[in-house]
């Protein structure tokens, strides 16, 4: 009997971040380790929460929710905190995993993404090299090992 290889799902990503050389890097390491085809980019807090909720520049566009957030803390207009909290208390999105990729490792920023519902927060790491590990490691984790809920829009 011939072994079958399992095909990996599309993995559908919302990137949220503000810091463009963070988003190149993070989507570079992402498309050359085939982790996600279907990223999509927002640069501000407010942007996001259009972006999920159908609302402002989204209206009547009916977005596709994300199989994963990654959404860094200090953003302009809405901060991630603000964010996560909006998201997580919405039915139709709170199941959405979202990973807190951020450079802040205050102690006060990581006791309130972990009680708004984050599901995990990750510190972005300074050194080329292990900014691209680190990215590589989370994609992999995500895409390969976890189980992601059935989200419907």
């Amino acid at each position: 009997m011939k072994a079958t290889r399992r095909r990996r799902p599309i993995l559908q990503i919302l990137l949220i971040e503000d810091n463009r050389d963070d988003e190149e890097l993070t989507l570079m390491t992402l498309e050359q380790n085939n982790i996600a085809q279907d990223i999509k980019v927002v640069r501000d807090g407010a942007e996001a929460l259009e972006y999920l909720f159908g609302t402002g520049a989204y209206l009547g566009q009916n977005p596709v929710l994300p199989h994963l957030i990654l959404l860094d803390v200090k953003l302009p207009k809405i901060d991630g905190i603000e964010v996560l909290k909006r998201v997580k208390s919405e039915p139709r999105t709170q199941m959405i995993p979202i990973v807190m990729l951020t450079s802040s490792r205050e102690k006060h920023d990581v006791e309130r993404c972990y009680r708004f519902g984050a599901n995990s927060y990750v510190v972005k790491p300074v050194d080329f090299a292990q900014f691209k590990d680190a990215i590589k490691q989370l994609g992999s984790y995500w895409q390969s090992l976890n189980v992601l809920p059935v989200i419907t829009n």
